[in-house]
């Protein structure tokens, strides 16, 4: 047995590697270990005291710190092992690596934790929808800068020289513009939301034929829930070239009927549905504003013509409102011998 211990493979001995194996094993083993103490003791002890943070800092520092426990053991136990001087550069530079990704991913995980546990209430309960607009971008904005100091750090200790790389992009400059052309006009369009406001999260907007409520407007899109439930994403550009109907911001909405009279209603009865019309826009002062507009407009070829003008207030159920009046326009006419007509014909014959 020792002397199958004492064989060499790749400059070290089986029982080398094994050592090494072990300590990896090890580590593995002990990151479990580690994993388990937490969720059964930490996170149950941090649950009873009174503040939040114990809680989020255990949640995002867990993966974290068993992922630089795994590292660790690999450190250790490859350096159990003797290689050739370039291949123990190459792991030195791929455990720094790792290393600086691991604390880039904690650093992520807890911000992301902290904004979601402290800034999302404050900013949902907030009246302003300014601070709903800017909250997704710096969240990325920050995210997005700490991957990249991670990648930069990385790269450079890897043995990459990321000034050359970075000069090397500007050979490619004519390429990587054309590459990026409608990134920067996503980019330039979600300027122009941010900038001039012609909605805002929440708000109801119609572009493109898509009917819904603003969710999240992004650097590179904005996304809406339409009135079907379903979600669709538009890319920013888009706002800078097209109309866009914001109906939140209408001050009411305006409804247009026209009822038919038969040639047969007297004239007091006309001056009656007038004012039966009058009386139930006055009855629904809670949903409709008080401006309107009912006149007899109108010798239609079949019918007498009543106009009728009214508006719904905003942030009330437009369906609803207009069945409602609808149908109390119908019961008063029916109580008043009110009748609505349809197509008819006359016919004269002469002998």
């Amino acid at each position: 047995m020792k002397h199958v211990l004492e064989q060499t493979y790749y400059s070290n001995t089986i029982g080398s590697w094994l050592i090494a194996l072990l300590i990896i094993g090890a580590g593995v083993i002990v990151g479990k270990i580690i994993y388990w103490v937490i969720g059964r003791f930490l996170k149950s002890a941090a649950k009873k005291t009174k503040t939040k943070l114990d809680d989020i800092l255990i949640d995002m520092f867990e993966e974290p710190i068993i992922f630089s426990v795994f590292i660790f053991s690999f450190w250790y136990g490859i350096g159990k092992l003797t290689f050739p001087k370039d291949t123990e550069i190459f792991i030195e530079h791929v455990i720094f690596t790792l290393i600086v990704f691991d604390v880039a991913w904690l650093l992520v995980r807890m911000f992301d934790a902290l904004v979601e546990e402290y800034l999302v209430p404050i900013v949902s309960n907030s009246e302003s929808n300014l601070d709903d607009q800017l909250l997704p971008i710096i969240r990325k904005t920050i995210t997005v800068t700490i991957w990249t100091i991670a990648l930069v750090v990385g790269l450079n200790n890897a043995g990459y020289d990321v000034g050359a790389v970075i000069a090397g992009l500007g050979i490619g400059g004519l390429a990587l513009a054309m590459a990026a052309k409608d990134w920067m006009a996503n980019l330039f369009g979600g300027l122009t939301v941010f900038l001039d406001k012609p909605f805002q999260v929440k708000d109801r907007i119609v572009i493109d034929g898509f009917d819904g409520v603003v969710e999240e407007i992004g650097i590179r899109s904005t996304r809406l829930r339409t009135l079907a439930g379903r979600r669709v994403t538009i890319p920013n550009q888009f706002f800078t070239s097209m109309s866009i109907e914001n109906i939140s911001l209408e001050p009411s909405r305006k409804t247009t009927l026209d009822l038919g009279l038969t040639y047969e209603t007297a004239h007091d009865k006309l001056e009656k549905a007038i004012e039966l019309v009058n009386l139930v826009i006055d009855k629904h002062t809670n949903e409709l504003e008080e401006k309107r507009s009912v006149g007899f407009t109108n010798f239609a070829a079949y019918s007498l013509t009543l106009s009728i003008i009214y508006y719904i207030k905003p942030c009330v159920d437009y369906i609803a409102v207009s069945s409602i009046v609808n149908l109390d326009i119908l019961k008063v006419f029916s109580e008043n011998d009110l009748h609505f007509a349809y197509p008819t014909q006359t016919i004269i014959t002469k002998n």
